[in-house]
């Protein structure tokens, strides 16, 4: 269901992405329900997006395409895994999370936020290991 009309909501992936995340990466917005909602992102081949950390959302990805790397750190716990068809990570509240391609095609999730993404400020910068390029 629509969460603003409560109906049933069918979408298919807009040519043109929507917005660009604070992360840096194209955001198309897929469906959502008052409880969550899904997005496609996308980061361009050889990219390194924004290190950032969420306030009140947290995430599940999961990567349909292209390669590279996902960095996740909270409290003292961090770690870097490689992404690519076939992985999904979560990205608890609080988690800093950066994520780079790797290859000549572009890197591309489907993400599930919960809540559903609340809009600006929601997202905050944070230090990551590599240097963005978007």
């Amino acid at each position: 269901m629509d969460s603003k009309t409560g109906r049933f909501e069918t979408r298919r992936v807009p040519d043109e992405h929507d917005v660009i995340a604070p992360d840096g990466s194209e955001v198309r917005i897929l469906c959502g329900l008052p409880r969550g909602g899904m997005a496609l992102f996308t980061l361009p081949p050889n990219a390194v997006a924004r290190g950032v950390v969420h306030r009140t959302v947290e995430e599940i990805w999961y990567f349909a395409s292209g390669r590279g790397r996902m960095w996740r750190a909270q409290d003292d716990h961090q770690e870097i895994v490689e992404v690519g068809p076939g992985v999904s990570i979560s990205i608890p509240v609080g988690t800093r999370f950066q994520f780079r391609c790797d290859g000549a095609e572009p890197l591309v999730a489907v993400g599930v936020t919960m809540p559903p993404w609340p809009g600006e400020g929601e997202a905050q910068p944070a230090a990551g290991p590599w240097a963005p390029t978007v």
